[in-house]
């Protein structure tokens, strides 16, 4: 099982098992003793037409034509195995703690109700190998009847439904903590010393690092608009919060690093002034004027 998240494609290894009972294929097993089963290629004999609806595979009809087994009773067995492609919707809203439902919608491609009365058979997953990326929660299975214009019949169809779950562990080690701690130093630039030199470039250096972890979590999501990955606006509220801090980080160098003679303190900056600062005169300069400001 494979699933590509980029084109929403759903890649599974299937066994269809399908049987039927067909009276023109009996014979008397007296008449021909030893003779209980009998192999014909299924080119030879009918057989249903059982397509995969919602197929995403150039060829539409992906399995492997085997023989078909026959007993003296005309009970036919066919069990193609087959590498089925299917469209799958992709909700990566809570990527990579997310749930997704694939659908694999099965039925005869011109036999009706009437004339192939399709039934369900629970699915066997006793033979699935496990995957490094999803856990398989479950395949419940359901059969449904559709009616068209052109007929009075009803179109039977069996659905089962691919329920799996991500691994998050990869995600959490490669992913996740790196970015939690690279955010997390972004504090660090309001506790460097403004002299140190090095604010403005750890603020741009975290800016970079949270760019391309965005640009990774791109290449694998899909490029649609329906939801957008809630560690997408992680990543772009935090670059956000990153930027503005290197915007700040500039104002309170420019004030640090004025010119030491004194200028026009902005009124901006006087009306700012919190109430408990002291109300005497500025050490070395005259009133009104910004001599040294440190944040």
């Amino acid at each position: 099982m494979d699933v590509d998240e980029k084109n929403q494609v759903l890649t599974t290894n299937i066994w269809l098992q399908m049987s039927w009972t067909d009276h023109y294929l009996q014979w008397n097993t007296s008449e021909y003793p030893g003779v209980q089963t009998v192999r014909f290629p299924d080119g030879q004999i009918w057989k249903p037409d059982i397509l995969l609806y919602n197929s995403a595979d150039e060829r539409f009809d992906a399995t492997f034509h085997t023989n078909v087994l026959v007993n003296s009773s005309g009970h036919c067995q066919y069990l193609p195995p087959g590498i089925f492609k299917s469209s799958c919707y992709i909700d990566v809203r809570w990527f990579p703690f997310d749930v997704q439902q694939c659908q694999l919608k099965f039925g005869s491609w011109s036999y009706g109700g009437w004339s192939l009365d399709l039934q369900m058979q629970e699915a066997d997953v006793s033979g699935y190998i496990p995957n490094g990326e999803w856990d398989l929660i479950g395949i419940p299975g359901k059969r449904s009847e559709r009616f068209y214009e052109c007929c009075k019949e009803p179109y039977p169809d069996v659905t089962f439904t691919v329920t799996i779950r991500r691994r998050t562990l990869y995600y959490g080690l490669n992913l996740l903590i790196p970015c939690v701690l690279i955010s997390a130093l972004a504090l660090l630039v309001f506790l460097l010393p403004a002299d140190s030199g090095e604010k403005i470039s750890l603020g741009i250096t975290v800016l970079l690092s949270l760019t391309v972890f965005m640009l990774l979590v791109a290449e694998i999501m899909p490029a649609t608009s329906d939801s957008v990955p809630l560690i997408a606006q992680y990543f772009a509220s935090t670059m956000i919060i990153v930027g503005l801090s290197v915007v700040v980080t500039v104002i309170v160098l420019q004030y640090h690093h004025h010119d030491p003679d004194g200028g026009q303190m902005p009124k901006w900056v006087r009306s700012s002034r919190p109430p408990c600062s002291p109300r005497g005169p500025p050490p070395r300069g005259r009133p009104g004027r910004l001599t040294n400001l440190v944040f």
